[in-house]
């Protein structure tokens, strides 16, 4: 009974420490990526369904569905072991990788588009230069027209 009760303390240490992970998980996220309060909140929420999930499937896979005390103190003496021994490692690391990666896929990103930015140069000067001409030239004709039909309706 006693050598249960403290596997079941260890798997709750252990869901903790993934609870931590979870936890990191999102704020490796924020720090990486810009994201308004709106997506905050959806995370929040998500974070907590996703702990919700981890710690219910622990229970009644583990402990058969019976809640007791000692696993929410497990859980907590978890998250404060993995906080406090190897989270900020983990987010330092993952912010780093992240940042890495974000770097090539906009140099990536810079170098494929160098083609299409010369095409659309090109385009804008192959069609919206006579288009803006076109443009120009009708509202300087439509402007010396009302000139010419008011000074017209002034000296009658």
């Amino acid at each position: 009974m006693i050598e249960n009760q403290a596997c079941l303390f260890g798997i709750f240490i252990i869901n903790g420490i993934l609870i931590g992970l979870l936890f990191d998980f999102f704020r490796i996220l924020r720090k990486s990526f810009k994201t308004n309060d709106f997506i905050t909140y959806v995370e929040d929420v998500l974070f907590w369904i996703l702990a919700g999930i981890i710690l219910l499937y622990s229970i009644f896979v583990f402990n058969d569905g019976e809640i007791r005390l000692f696993m929410f103190l497990a859980v907590l003496i978890g998250i404060i072991i993995y906080i406090l021994s190897i989270s900020s490692y983990i987010i330092k690391i993952n912010v780093k990788i992240i940042n890495c990666f974000k770097m090539i896929i906009i140099k990536i990103f810079k170098i494929i588009s160098i083609p299409f930015t010369y095409i659309i140069k090109i385009l804008r000067k192959i069609f919206f230069k006579p288009i803006s001409f076109i443009i120009i030239n009708i509202k300087k004709i439509s402007t010396n027209y009302s000139k010419k039909l008011f000074s017209k309706k002034i000296e009658h």
